[in-house]
């Protein structure tokens, strides 16, 4: 795996410092892997919502400050809770974004923000506006771009669920680039009684584009990734024996020590 971290993680850190320098910082950690998160990119973005947009001089000047890194961009997008043109100029920007830092596999990592009632019990239940991620995933791949969910409101088997559908309404090279961003404590925090490293365990390597790992101490964000109510060494094990070697992505809460516990993370999962 690739050890990496996210830019929400240094909310506290942006007012006064710029993307480039912060990520700089995670480096002399040991980051290896960048996710460049929306709302939290600094100069290298503009507006907010669905006038987002990144600043591509900006990302690409980014990237080229730090060749022995790898990056994806990261964006709330509802794909769950409604229809998004894949032509649309919201959508085609982040296509841009991401391949402008994503080098020779560029990669584009969605979360739906929307409270849904799931969890869904097949595929009869999952709503039309989910389906359209077809249409997403067409235009992704035309342009050589992987997307990946990542689990907010939804157990990972419903994420699955849902990916196999919509591969099957595709062919074959644009589904391969459909996946997940398997999230265990998204799914613990929503669905305490639920086994989320099961289902991650149950998941095809293949629909496995990236990983998200953060911890709670009794049901409370913890600031770092060690004990806790997550097995998180299961999950790196589970990951290992499945033979995943991608990005392993430290989701630090925002705090003034946030690279110390990044740090602390990173020596926790690999000793």
């Amino acid at each position: 795996m690739i050890f990496g971290a996210i830019t929400n993680s240094w909310r506290e850190q942006l007012p006064s410092h710029t993307v480039k320098e912060l990520v700089g910082a995670a480096v002399e950690r040991g980051a290896k892997h960048i996710e460049l998160r929306q709302t939290c990119l600094g100069e290298c973005e503009e507006g907010a919502g669905e006038t987002w947009r990144p600043k591509f001089d900006q990302l690409q000047d980014l990237v080229q400050a730090y060749p022995g890194l790898t990056f994806d961009l990261a964006m709330a997008l509802p794909c769950l809770t409604q229809s998004i043109d894949p032509h649309g100029e919201l959508f085609q920007a982040a296509l841009t974004g991401a391949k402008l830092v994503g080098g020779s596999q560029p990669h584009l990592r969605v979360v739906d923000p929307s409270p849904l009632d799931g969890p869904w019990s097949g595929p009869g239940d999952i709503p039309q506006e989910a389906l359209g991620l077809a249409g997403l995933i067409t235009e992704a791949a035309r342009q050589g771009v992987i997307m990946s969910m990542e689990n907010s409101s939804l157990p990972i088997r419903n994420m699955a669920m849902l990916v196999e559908q919509v591969r099957s309404m595709v062919d074959a090279e644009a589904g391969s680039g459909l996946g997940l961003c398997p999230d265990p404590t998204n799914q613990l925090r929503r669905f305490p009684d639920s086994d989320p490293l099961a289902e991650l365990e149950a998941l095809p390597l293949d629909m496995i584009k990236i990983v998200h790992f953060k911890q709670l101490r009794g049901g409370e964000t913890h600031p770092s990734v060690d004990a806790g109510d997550l097995d998180c060494l299961r999950m790196r094990d589970i990951l290992d024996a499945k033979g995943y070697a991608g990005a392993a992505i430290m989701e630090i809460p925002p705090d003034s020590a946030v690279f110390d516990h990044l740090e602390s993370s990173f020596k926790y999962l690999n000793p």
